[in-house]
């Protein structure tokens, strides 16, 4: 079974820039019912939250970063203090954290969140395509979402925003000490003030409309380029995962 990498339609005008995110611009609502809320109560019994996207209709890729006592996901979700016909509410009833995740290295940053096939809506897992998520070079222009801070001293955004980022040369990200560009994608152009950030953890990147990473981490200000979890690297442990259940 291949990873069902799903297709999220931003349709981002040529220049539109920032991830709410950081110089982001609200997305269109419901681009796609694939992109996931993670509600969260931490073991510290605080609550945060994260991002997330379906990989399957019983699955939801995410940080690992991103695990708690308890993750409710929601999807359909464009305005998440605005309930709508097109939410639904899944309690996760398994967190499934790469077995390599190092919290103090953030390398292997990846998590699966199983939720009841009997709750899916069909609607969020119908006519899902299948792609491999390959190694993808530097240079490409890919797309970030979530509704994560829309600046360093400002509050999570209530509304799904979304943002154009460059994926830079590993050297870009040198500063960080434990970058792997095995395992990691240098996003985000430095010259640029667009980035993801606090809150957007979890959510994906796409190129070209096929899921290559998830938001792991960056600078306390923001300041570009963020790492992201490349995902081809974890394919086979993803698949592996999807065939057991």
């Amino acid at each position: 079974m291949q990873v069902l990498v799903l297709l999220l339609a931003f349709l981002l005008p040529p220049e539109a820039g920032g991830v709410e995110i950081i110089s982001g611009i609200e997305s269109k609502p419901h681009p796609c019912p694939y992109m996931a809320h993670l509600e969260i109560i931490t073991d510290q019994g605080y609550v945060a939250s994260c991002g997330g996207f379906l990989v399957s209709q019983e699955f939801v890729l995410t940080a690992a970063y991103c695990k708690g006592r308890k993750i409710t996901v929601t999807l359909g979700s464009h305005d998440i203090k605005q309930e709508e016909s097109t939410w639904q509410k899944l309690e996760v009833s398994e967190q499934i954290v790469h077995p390599n995740y190092n919290f103090f290295t953030n390398l292997n940053d990846i998590m699966l969140l199983k939720v009841p096939l009997s709750q899916a809506d069909p609607r969020h897992g119908d006519n899902l395509p299948a792609h491999w998520s390959t190694f993808i070079p530097p240079g490409r222009m890919c797309r970030a979402a979530g509704w994560g801070r829309t600046g360093v001293m400002e509050s999570v955004s209530d509304t799904l925003r979304e943002v154009k980022l460059r994926l830079m040369d590993a050297k870009a990200c040198n500063h960080y000490t434990f970058y792997s560009h095995k395992l990691q994608i240098c996003v985000g152009n430095p010259r640029k003030t667009r980035s993801a950030y606090k809150g957007d953890s979890g959510g994906p990147l796409f190129c070209a409309e096929v899921a290559q990473g998830i938001v792991s981490y960056g600078r306390t200000d923001a300041k570009a380029p963020a790492v992201f979890t490349r995902i081809s690297p974890y394919v086979p442990w993803i698949n592996e995962i999807l065939k057991k259940q």
